[in-house]
């Protein structure tokens, strides 16, 4: 045994302790009415950041959760600190009341800091957990970011065309006489214009009960693996998620193993933290093989969900006994992947959405033209 291995906090827990009973379809939208905290990452990479410098400065956990709930206005906050304080005064630890909050915390946030707790380092804990948060947060926000000016520019365009077509169209058309000797281009925004105005709120209905079914669908256990996989093989998007969950993987392992968690049980609980079911699948059965004596690159070598520069790193790290270190960089490199990805798309699909608004919009000008170019003419004539 190695002094590394002599350091390691043991918490590996058997695969069976944790599976659990699949629960029905129908308990999935049952809980989607269900509150959950409500704490965003921004609020935790504050809490984690602001506790690790009281707890530095020699504070305990109980009197820097006080000071911070005396300076707290947020109302979802508020409730947060009062659950926390009161079960660290029931005996819990903070590790323990922050696993028990709803869903707001992940099992690896959990496990750096009962690695923290018990080896006497719950500041540096803090940190790790801080940081980690950061990166994440930070990843989301640019997403979100990248998609925000495409969506205004979609949903403006359907408010358009279903203004058009509901209002604008029927009255210009009324002027224009027998239906069935205007152009080809206008009976089909005729058409359009009549289902539209006959059928809206079949419409409306039919789109919100898709997106509740879906929602559910997509949190049962086949769902989430089908909806996962779908979004992995998605031209545009999926290589983007697949850098996003590499980064994940890379920078909640490290930091696991960073903590002195065991490499079975860091595995185990970077599986959950991934957010793709077919990569958490994946890294379970990559859990098993260490089990058995593998080592990780030997398991991951010739797979397409692991490029080879990660498997590379992996096998490098492993040789010289500082995986977590060589990890660290892998999810730095995977980060700057994503930032480079999502700028190149936001410069493509822009143009690309404005050319199909102009289109559909020219398309319907057209069609409203055309009669009122040949009514301007008969009366010319």
């Amino acid at each position: 045994m190695t002094p590394n291995d002599q350091n390691l906090v043991i918490l590996d827990v058997e695969e069976s302790a944790i599976v659990k009973e699949a629960p029905s379809l129908m308990s999935y939208i049952k809980g989607f009415f269900k509150s959950s905290g409500g704490i965003t990452l921004r609020q935790k990479v504050v809490f984690f950041r602001i506790m690790a410098t009281m707890t530095n400065a020699s504070m305990t956990v109980l009197k820097s959760l006080d000071a911070l709930k005396k300076q707290e206005k947020d109302k979802k906050m508020l409730a947060f600190y009062n659950f926390v304080i009161e079960r660290i005064q029931s005996g819990s630890t903070l590790n323990e009341s922050l696993r028990s909050y709803y869903d707001n915390f992940t099992d690896a946030e959990c496990s750096i800091l009962e690695a923290g707790e018990r080896t006497g380092k719950l500041n540096q804990a803090l940190l790790q957990i801080a940081d980690q948060t950061e990166k994440m947060d930070s990843i989301s926000r640019k997403i979100r970011g990248a998609m925000i000016y495409p969506a205004v520019l979609i949903i403006g365009m359907i408010a358009v065309i279903i203004v058009l077509m509901v209002k604008v169209i029927p009255t210009l058309l009324e002027f224009f006489g027998d239906p069935e000797t205007l152009p080809d281009s206008t009976k089909v925004i005729l058409g359009m214009s009549n289902f539209f105005q006959a059928y809206w709120p079949v419409l409306v209905i039919g789109v919100i009960a898709i997106y509740l079914i879906y929602t559910a669908w997509k949190k049962t256990p086949n769902g989430k693996y089908l909806n996962d996989k779908m979004i992995l093989k998605a031209p545009v998007a999926g290589p983007i998620v697949q850098k996003v969950i590499l980064s994940r993987f890379s920078r909640v392992f490290s930091n696991l193993i960073g903590s002195g968690v065991a490499i079975v049980e860091a595995i185990r609980i970077v599986a959950s933290a991934v957010g793709n079911e077919v990569y958490r699948q994946r890294i379970l059965l990559l859990r098993q093989d260490i089990k058995a004596g593998k080592k990780m690159a030997e398991s991951l070598e010739d797979d397409p969900m692991f490029p080879e520069l990660l498997v590379a790193m992996l096998r490098v790290g492993e040789e010289t006994a500082q995986i977590g270190n060589t990890v660290i960089k892998i999810a730095d490199f995977y980060d700057e992947e994503v930032d480079i990805a999502i700028g190149s798309i936001q410069k493509l699909i822009e143009p690309f959405i404005l050319v199909m608004m102009g289109a559909v919009i020219g398309f319907i000008a057209i069609g409203v033209m055309q009669p009122m170019m040949g009514l301007a003419g008969a009366i010319g004539a």
